[in-house]
């Protein structure tokens, strides 16, 4: 089993871990290296077809995430919703159609799709990001930490650990992390974790020249929610959102078709001349979520203050949106925590 040193190690290739590495690379260090346990970088950013299935929407509040779009050339553009939204509160009662007043702060896209921020991070990393590669065990020594993983052993002077803090928690790590780190660690619920989501690709927004904005609301029935999803150049024209839960019980061909039957009952029958259909259960997904996932219906608490830490005798910190006590669970605490992160490591260095 070969064995790579090197001066630092992140572990995950998501924004968190990118911003970091995207720092020190700007700051002259390239003395790193990325191990993803996936074959692609992004982590729950994801962009398939056009359509975000992971993370998608950020504010003008968000002003970690806005600045490195700026600094990265990278345009955003307003959320789709004119016409007629359809809010859907009783199986037994008609839905309750309205439109939406444009008077507040309203959400934004990444042109080209979120997957366009993770592509220009990467831009500069290429031969530092090592895919497929688990971590599995982190030994401390006495000068470096040790990296045990599927693809070999690597060690570092300093580790950062982006993955969720819950999955974090079911690695080895030697000696065991304080008792109110790994409590901290299994108590965060990671974001995403428990989200079922779906794309579907069309010629034409057949629900724009229906004066639809492609919103669908509901508490009741197979989605939950439903939003316009074309691209700021209109080149693609999709709707995506999120599915109920209850469906991960049903078979894939039941799922789908309960879904179109529920659409086409609001957005009409042009909803099953799709040109694609897909689907993403982030639940199944082994480096998001974990066996004692559980789903979480009100505001989860991020940013626990034993993550500001560093641990194994100040070799090892951790990173990542939960981590951060900045608008954790989005893509703005994603950013703040990375960029957090890396200053860190250089003022260590400086000190």
């Amino acid at each position: 089993m070969k064995t790579v040193n090197t001066k630092y190690i992140i572990i995950g290739a998501g924004l968190s871990g990118l911003t970091t590495a995207h720092l020190l690379l700007k700051h002259g260090e390239r003395d790193f290296l990325i191990l993803e346990g996936r074959n692609r970088v992004g982590g729950r950013i994801l962009t398939n077809n056009g359509v975000d299935i992971g993370a998608t929407w950020l504010q003008d509040h968000h002003t970690n995430l806005n600045g490195l779009l700026d600094s990265l050339s990278l345009k955003k553009f307003e959320q789709y919703s004119k016409g007629q939204s359809v809010l859907v509160y009783n199986t037994m009662a008609p839905a309750h159609y309205f439109e939406s007043q444009h008077n507040g702060p309203s959400a934004q896209r990444i042109s080209g799709g979120s997957k366009a921020l993770i592509t220009k991070l990467t831009e500069g990393l290429k031969d530092k990001i090592l895919l497929d590669t688990k971590a599995l065990e982190l030994t401390e020594n006495s000068e470096t930490v040790q990296i045990k993983t599927n693809a070999g052993i690597y060690i570092a002077n300093k580790v950062v650990v982006t993955i969720p803090p819950k999955l974090a928690s079911t690695l080895t790590f030697t000696p065991t992390l304080p008792d109110n780190l790994l409590g901290a660690m299994k108590q965060t619920h990671t974001w995403m974790s428990n989200a079922m989501k779906i794309g579907l690709v069309f010629k034409k927004p057949f629900w724009r020249e229906k004066n639809f904005s492609g919103t669908v609301i509901g508490q009741v029935g197979p989605v939950i929610e439903l939003y316009d999803h074309c691209c700021a150049d209109n080149k693609t024209f999709a709707l995506m959102g999120f599915i109920n839960e209850g469906l991960r019980d049903v078979t894939a061909a039941q799922r789908k078709e309960r879904i179109l039957a529920y659409l086409e009952k609001y957005l009409g029958e042009e909803i099953r001349g799709y040109e694609s259909y897909f689907e993403k259960d982030w639940s199944k997904d082994e480096f998001t979520s974990c066996e004692n996932l559980k789903s979480v219906y009100m505001s989860p608490h991020y940013g626990n203050k034993h993550f500001e830490d560093f641990y194994f005798k100040e070799k090892l910190c951790f990173s990542g949106t939960e981590t951060s006590p900045i608008y954790g669970g989005y893509l703005d605490g994603a950013v703040y925590s990375g960029i957090t992160t890396a200053r860190k490591l250089l003022q260590k260095e400086l000190d």
